[in-house]
């Protein structure tokens, strides 16, 4: 199955909400080899990150990225990722076989415009909506994120860095009982921040060590 090699270059636009996540609800979906970072006692960082990418992207696509926390191991913190959807079978194959990630297909209907909406749906199984409404801008800069994961029994570390006209808005997450990622307990969001003309870069990953949980992918 084709897909470009890595670096990935992404434009478009995304929503990041933030979340105060237990330690034990993350738990679950993380290797015994990492430690979870938390940010106040027994609780540490997530978040659902939603986007669409359109033209000027090495693909387009649209993406659900559900960061489960914080996480470090032998020096490095970054963010671990237990569930993430696209609408592209290409997207799959790369984000599995370079990133390891745990990516699933599924459909995504978006209403956008001063007051939007998000729907992500898997068959006839809802994973989650979000509706968003005001936006107060900040400034565009570039931010970078790390990201842990692994890929057979090798533990992957890379980083994804995004520039982008960024503001604070007004959203309302929705995550039925019926999701894979309710167990999180992700709540509403103290936080959710906007990307318009968003111009995302995901670079290589690099080998940082092994793991003794090793997870096999049907492409």
């Amino acid at each position: 199955m084709p897909y470009p090699t890595a670096p990935w270059n992404l434009k478009g636009f995304a929503y990041q909400t933030l979340h105060l996540i237990q330690c034990d609800r993350l738990k679950p979906f993380l290797p015994p080899e990492f430690e979870i970072i938390s940010v106040v006692p027994n609780h540490t960082l997530g978040g659902v990150y939603l986007a669409s990418y359109g033209s000027g992207s090495v693909m387009e696509y649209n993406e659900l990225i559900v960061a489960a926390g914080l996480v470090r191991r032998a020096g490095e913190w970054g963010t671990w990722i237990s569930h993430i959807y696209v609408d592209n079978l290409d997207s799959v194959a790369g984000g599995r076989q370079i990133w390891g990630l745990p990516k699933e297909m599924a459909e995504f209907s978006w209403e956008k415009g001063k007051t939007g909406r998000v729907v992500v749906r898997q068959g006839d199984r809802l994973l989650c909506t979000l509706n968003y409404d005001w936006q107060f801008p900040l400034i565009r800069q570039p931010f970078t994120g790390s990201v842990f994961s692994t890929l057979g029994q090798e533990i992957l570390f890379f980083t994804a860095t995004a520039k982008a006209n960024w503001a604070i808005a007004g959203a309302r997450l929705g995550i039925p009982p019926e999701s894979p990622f309710s167990d999180l307990s992700l709540g509403q969001p103290w936080m959710t921040i906007s990307a318009e003309s968003l111009d995302l870069v995901v670079n290589d990953p690099k080998v940082v060590g092994q793991t003794t949980a090793s997870i096999a992918f049907e492409i």
